[in-house]
């Protein structure tokens, strides 16, 4: 009887049909909110918008055929790459996977050679043989552009190890998306990062589908704030869709690893609007899920009417940014298509064989 009664107080596991009920569109977290002045929200709304105008660009110039290989677009999620950038310090580095292009604009890298490396040509960051996914730029401490799902992330540990060897006072942003949270490197990552305490801020870009898999069919803990609580490492779920809470939470995070504490997790909520790349029709989500995000969430939209709200700048001078980012653009793909493609000869350049 007791062998019987112990079965029957057994929990039943959580069917597939239940798990698959969970809400999946961006929830609106209790966090810090900073209020931003006149020239923050005009800043971030410009960073913002360049990132948009610049995907939806090179989505256009994959479907016409000049972006080979893959793309994948990062059209929703601008507010967490921009609000992190306010955050951080010159000096300090940030590192990601393929989902890079707003990275690299954000951290000051010129459209132009982004575009041109997009395109295969000799011009851009990886003088044309990176391609959409591994590009990199010293100068500006971005680190790539990584095709292969949580490769970066032991990388961006060990630019943190680095740091603090050198006991330079910089802190190590590392992105990585919903999907590759699941790796097992990501783990051994987070042990060494605490216990050297080094210097990094892991930054997880919840898109809430992977590569197209939603994170409640996919994850046992779908608060990946706690993924780090068995290594006691901090964390904190971010709506990403505000510029102004990414700022807030990345300012918390730097402070706390440049004191010596050792690595931070930022979860920041966020949404693409796309596929997970050019070649995903994303149909796994319903048309009325993405509208929504996109009228009650859109990081830039939510921008614009504070910025109109709060008398910072009218529909004349926003109008005016919008063509200068446009500008922007246009110059950028225009360049791409002029510089000419990498020679033969390099083809065995920088390559470890």
């Amino acid at each position: 009887m007791a062998k019987a009664a112990r079965k029957a107080d057994k929990p039943a596991p959580v069917s597939g049909a239940a798990r698959r009920s969970r809400p999946t569109v961006v929830p609106d977290p209790a966090s810090d909110v900073d209020d931003f002045n006149k020239e923050q929200e005009l800043a971030a709304f410009k960073d913002m918008l360049l990132i948009r105008r610049f995907e939806e660009r090179a989505g256009q110039m994959y479907g016409m055929g000049l972006i080979g290989g893959f793309c994948h677009l990062y059209i929703g999620q601008e507010a967490v790459v921009v609000g992190m950038q306010m955050a951080i310090e010159d000096g300090d580095q940030l590192i990601t996977g393929y989902r890079d292009h707003g990275h690299m604009l954000a951290a000051g890298m010129d459209p132009k050679g982004v575009m041109a490396e997009l395109t295969g040509r000799r011009d851009g960051y990886s003088a044309g043989k990176g391609g959409s996914m591994h590009m990199f730029s010293r100068e500006r401490n971005f680190f790539g552009g990584h095709g292969i799902v949580a490769a970066q992330v032991p990388l961006g540990t060990g630019i943190a190890f680095a740091n603090r060897y050198r006991d330079n006072g910089r802190v190590c942003l590392t992105y990585f998306g919903d999907g590759a949270a699941n790796q097992g490197q990501v783990y051994e990552s987070f042990n060494m990062a605490e216990l050297w305490k080094l210097p990094v801020i892991y930054v997880i870009e919840n898109n809430r589908y992977a590569m197209g898999t939603s994170v409640a069919r996919s994850s046992a803990q779908t608060d990946f704030s706690k993924r780090g609580v068995s290594f006691n490492i901090p964390g904190d779920q971010v709506n990403g869709m505000d510029v102004r809470a990414v700022k807030a939470a990345g300012e918390k995070a730097a402070a706390w690893c440049r004191e010596g504490n050792g690595p931070y997790i930022l979860e920041m909520l966020t949404y693409r609007y796309r596929g997970h790349s050019m070649s995903d029709p994303a149909k796994y989500r319903s048309r009325d899920e993405v509208n929504k995000v996109r009228d009650e969430s859109d990081p830039i939209e939510m921008a614009r009417k504070r910025i109109i709200d709060r008398g910072f700048a009218g529909e004349d001078e926003l109008k005016k940014i919008e063509k200068d980012v446009r500008s922007v653009v246009v110059e950028a793909a225009e360049f791409a298509q002029a510089s000419p493609e990498p020679d033969a000869a390099e083809l065995w350049t920088d390559v470890y064989r």
